[in-house]
């Protein structure tokens, strides 16, 4: 069975991160076709790449969980019209673990992340990373409630669309690896 990592791409205290990537896990395990898990960069305290005396005793195991994965749903939150720095640290950290896998990306900020997921796309290009058309976009106004998720029924949608694309480019993809 192909294993997907749900990689919350955010790490501040009070991100949406952690209820969005439960609730896209919640969504795709009910499909059974696919064993999911949730990869919270957090966990695993990566250092600024290249930065001097950092602790880099996380890396291994980032590595490790990474090429484990079959695919990926990235949870992507806008910050400052862009991915997260930390999102952006942890993909740096490797290359051939991300190579000829394929990702789908859920984004979510006041205009549902759309400007993070497209930067996000460029970078997973660079590392031969196959990113699905299917966007789920969560806005902070219509699809949160007091910083809760409230996902209306179309995203619940747009999230089975995506994994639709998802499953069948990880399994080619799988192939070739």
């Amino acid at each position: 069975m192909l294993k997907i990592g749900v990689i919350l791409g955010s790490t501040r205290e009070g991100r949406l991160s952690p209820q969005v990537g439960e609730w896209v896990k919640e969504v795709a395990e009910k499909r059974g076709d696919a064993e999911y898990e949730i990869i919270d960069i957090a966990d695993f305290k990566l250092p600024l790449l290249g930065e001097p005396g950092g602790d880099t005793s996380g890396v291994a195991a980032w590595s490790q969980k990474v090429a484990a994965c079959d695919g990926f749903v990235f949870i992507a939150a806008e910050y400052n019209h862009s991915i997260t720095g930390a999102l952006k640290n942890a993909l740096d950290y490797l290359r051939v673990e991300w190579n000829n896998k394929a990702a789908g990306i859920v984004s979510y900020g006041s205009v549902g992340g759309a400007r993070a997921a497209e930067h996000l796309r460029g970078i997973l290009g660079e590392l031969l990373v196959a990113d699905v058309r299917v966007h789920p976009a969560l806005s902070l106004f219509t699809d949160f409630e007091n910083g809760t998720i409230k996902p209306k029924d179309v995203q619940t949608d747009s999230v089975n669309q995506m994994l639709d694309q998802l499953i069948p480019w990880a399994t080619a993809l799988k192939t070739i690896r």
